[in-house]
């Protein structure tokens, strides 16, 4: 008897027939002698409608009473799904995520789990039931309801999996696993049959949606198995472990891109030690993210540097290099959207040289300039205009030989959450 945690996306529950071919899913697994523990997001776009609801009574609504809000989605989706299990005769339990000991930070909006205390889930799976736990959820040590942000439910199940020690983790999600790139770009996409924990996490950082960044750390750093697949076909998903086989022949795993990409540029700086790091402390003091930075040479003392920010924030970004003048004097502040960063990942890049050069070489073959360059040992990652951006990740597919024959694709759009 194995002890699986599923986890489903909202748009895997998105309409009563999909909530009945999922509760039936979930059955069938604990007819074929599992013990099971599901987590699901809220359906469809509920979360999303009520969000627009809350700004249409306030603008800028206390995080406490958002997080209030925003739970109730969840909450609605474990509920329903609890009964369509009890309509095909067989025992479920529906429990909010702090009823299934999910504890948190006192943050709101973006908490990390703290501890879980699985008694209340050990105890339901023993007396025989599919244990249900809405994602995205827990509650601090002083008893206030919390959100765990973008990737939540991810998160959720990758812990609780974790916590119970289970077997595996199974993602569900309307594509039947992680990809060579997005299919809805390159139609002879590949999917992967397993890669590596360090590989998946380069993905979802660079922009791949299909885990979110965190629930990967949180596997890697448990060893939790990982399993992506459809929720609307029996396709055999792709694994995500420690070590995963590399197919001969093959260094480059997947191709991500990032669409949201902003460019700030500094110049005129003073040329002495400290300055960057004022600089990056007071983006950092403001809950600024900043990734790939260059530093120009230097002239007569002066220095000229840029770096990227999400496109939501280079408005604000700027107005934070503005307000520390004072502290570093600089000629200029200049910035620059409708920017992406596309990337190339895969763990043979380290023992295989050339393969930024192919990179380069397929790119500029387009006669698209490479703006910024950003490297690790198992990625490389190229800013660039946005308007190329399909163009050059179908190039980049083909000259690291990812192309398949024909269309593999099964889904619709991404779960998020």
């Amino acid at each position: 008897m194995s002890l699986i945690v599923m986890k489903f996306g909202g748009s895997s529950v998105g309409t009563p027939e999909r909530m009945q071919r999922v509760a039936k899913r979930i059955v069938d697994s604990q007819l074929a002698g599992n013990r099971v523990v599901v987590v699901v997001s809220a359906m469809g776009d509920t979360t999303d409608d009520l969000i627009d609801q809350s700004k249409q009574l306030n603008p800028n609504p206390p995080a406490r009473e958002m997080d209030m809000l925003l739970t109730t989605g969840e909450q609605i989706s474990v509920a329903l799904l609890s009964m369509t299990i009890h309509q095909l005769g067989h025992q479920a339990v529906s429990l909010t995520g702090w009823q299934a000991g999910i504890r948190t930070e006192a943050v709101h909006s973006k908490a990390k789990i703290t501890d879980i205390r699985p008694d209340r889930l050990f105890r339901e799976l023993d007396a025989g039931n599919v244990v249900i736990v809405a994602g995205f959820q827990g509650m601090s040590e002083d008893g206030d309801i919390t959100t765990l942000g973008r990737g939540g439910s991810d998160t959720t199940a990758v812990a609780l999996a974790a916590a119970i020690n289970a077997d595996v983790c199974e993602i569900y999600t309307d594509v039947d696993g992680v990809y060579s790139t997005d299919p809805r770009v390159v139609k002879c996409a590949r999917k992967l049959n397993e890669i590596s924990y360090d590989e998946m996490l380069e993905l979802a950082h660079l922009g791949a949606a299909v885990l979110h960044p965190r629930a990967v750390e949180y596997a890697k750093h448990n060893n939790v198995k990982l399993v992506v697949r459809s929720s609307f076909t029996q396709n055999e998903g792709t694994s995500v472990k420690e070590e995963a086989v590399m197919e001969q022949g093959v260094v480059v795993r997947g191709i991500a891109f990032d669409k949201n990409v902003a460019r700030i540029s500094i110049l005129g700086v003073e040329d002495e030690p400290g300055v960057l790091a004022k600089v990056f402390g007071a983006l950092a003091n403001n809950g600024i993210d900043v990734d790939v930075i260059v530093q120009s040479g230097v002239k007569s003392g002066k220095a000229d540097f840029s770096f990227t920010v999400s496109g939501d924030d280079v408005a604000r970004a700027v107005d934070v290099i503005n307000g520390i003048r004072g502290e570093v004097p600089f000629h200029e502040v200049t910035s620059e959207d409708n920017l992406v960063k596309v990337s190339i990942v895969g763990a043979g890049m380290v023992s295989n040289p050339g393969v930024a050069a192919t990179m380069f070489a397929a790119i500029s073959g387009l006669g698209v300039s490479i703006k910024m360059v950003s490297t690790s040992e198992i990625k490389v990652s190229c800013i660039i205009a946005a308007e190329p951006l399909q163009e050059v990740v179908r190039a980049l597919h083909t000259a690291y030989g990812l192309d398949t024959a024909e269309q593999v694709f099964v889904g619709g759009p991404q779960d998020r959450r």
